[in-house]
């Protein structure tokens, strides 16, 4: 689970990162986790990151018409914050996704969104 762990402490390394997960979307268990979660409740970012992600990929208004186009991201704003989660494509029967929750006042949507994608290549080809 090194690599896990290095790509989750290098996500709480990104400008504003308050908490960071790595995420199977088919059970909503958390493979591994660092900083804080919202409302203290690892377990319950964990299922609703999950909740998240089926419902853009299952819903046609998020399916692409083109060939092998899918949801990269999800950006979830709110006033003290930004939720990022980035679906990691795996070679086996899993469904990953790397969620970053960054403060608002001191994060970069930008920056979070493009080294989350960094930290989710690395992780895919480690």
């Amino acid at each position: 689970m090194s690599g896990i762990d290095d790509c989750l402490r290098q996500a709480m390394t990104i400008p504003g990162a308050i908490g960071a997960s790595l995420v199977d979307y088919t059970t909503g268990f958390a493979l591994g986790s660092a900083g804080a979660a919202p409302g203290d409740d690892a377990d319950g970012t964990a299922t609703g990151t999950a909740d998240i992600v089926h419902a853009a990929v299952s819903r046609s208004p998020f399916a692409s018409t083109r060939p092998g186009d899918g949801v990269e991201d999800l950006i979830i704003t709110t006033a003290g914050g930004y939720h990022l989660i980035r679906l990691l494509p795996t070679g086996f029967d899993s469904r990953l996704a790397l969620y970053l929750w960054l403060d608002r006042d001191r994060g970069n949507l930008a920056v979070g969104r493009r080294r989350l994608q960094m930290l989710a290549e690395g992780l895919v080809t480690a």
